[in-house]
């Protein structure tokens, strides 16, 4: 059964993609209420608890304008260093204390001999599957089809481990990436099955700051492969930690937020409530 938090989203969901569809007119909070069965009072109101601000306001983040304005700011994400902290932007990279790949013999077996926790939380876009080894999170996924199939994913990325379900601190620092005082979050730790190139891609995603977006072809000169934009996009598609390693971060240069492995509505509902809560945060 879906718990109200789940059932909220889905209204907040359809009410972004109605928003978005509808951009050009300009929709009353009235229509957009309409459109959720829900009085133009309680939608405000629920709208307003879960982004932080008003639907008319969270319309400019989702447009295509506001999109070209961030990638166009001028100061490139690359040039940042890890250390400069987290400051008013929200700068999250700097949380990400290691990001280890797993050793040879891991990768090529399946994940034979790995111990992984894993339990399903709650996040403000639903459900999501958290799973993590001795030496950090391994896995995170949105479970919108039921823990079953939730389960049957994570057990593909690692066929041969021992799966407990049992939720640990690693999970449970890693949830508070949705907490709204990001100055106050434990030190996240990964461990991740991949590629060297496809680590590489994750751990410069890791530098694109809570509100900011980038392009595929900015992601590919950060990595040093200008030419690669299509390795680095299936890389960026095979990210198997959702939020943590920000891949919705990423979108067209046209200022268009394109597809994503958990949903194209989902995606512009985490970039327009980052912008948001950024802005507030400042």
């Amino acid at each position: 059964m879906e718990t109200q938090s789940e059932l909220d989203y889905k209204r907040i969901a359809d009410a972004i993609n109605f928003l978005k569809l509808n951009y050009k007119t300009q929709p009353a909070l009235e229509d957009v209420a309409e459109h959720v069965h829900l009085s133009p009072f309680h939608f405000q109101r629920m709208f307003k608890d879960w982004a932080g601000v008003t639907p008319k306001q969270f319309l400019q983040f989702l447009s295509v304008e506001h999109a070209k304005g961030i990638l166009n700011s001028g100061s490139s994400i690359f040039e940042v260093a890890y250390e400069t902290g987290l400051s008013g932007t929200g700068r999250l990279h700097d949380l990400f204390i290691k990001v280890e790949g797993m050793t040879p013999g891991e990768y090529k077996n399946g994940g034979s001999g790995l111990h992984v926790n894993y339990s399903f939380m709650q996040s403000p876009f639903g459900q999501v599957l958290v799973a993590s080894t001795v030496k950090g999170v391994c896995y995170m996924a949105f479970a919108d089809e039921g823990n079953e199939l939730a389960m049957i994913e994570l057990r593909s990325k690692f066929s041969n481990a021992q799966f407990v379900n049992q939720p640990d601190n690693f999970q449970r620092a890693a949830m508070g990436i949705f907490n709204a005082d990001w100055t106050n979050l434990q030190q996240i730790k990964l461990h991740l099955k991949g590629t060297d190139f496809q680590l590489k891609v994750w751990e410069t995603l890791l530098k694109v700051p809570m509100g900011g977006l980038t392009s595929y072809s900015s992601l590919a000169q950060g990595v040093n492969s200008p030419n690669a934009q299509r390795a680095v996009g299936t890389a960026v598609a095979q990210n198997p930690v959702a939020f943590l390693i920000p891949c919705h971060r990423v979108i067209k240069s046209t200022g268009e937020t394109g597809q994503y492995h958990w949903g194209s509505n989902r995606k512009d509902a985490i970039i327009a409530w980052e912008a948001a809560k950024t802005i507030s945060a400042a």
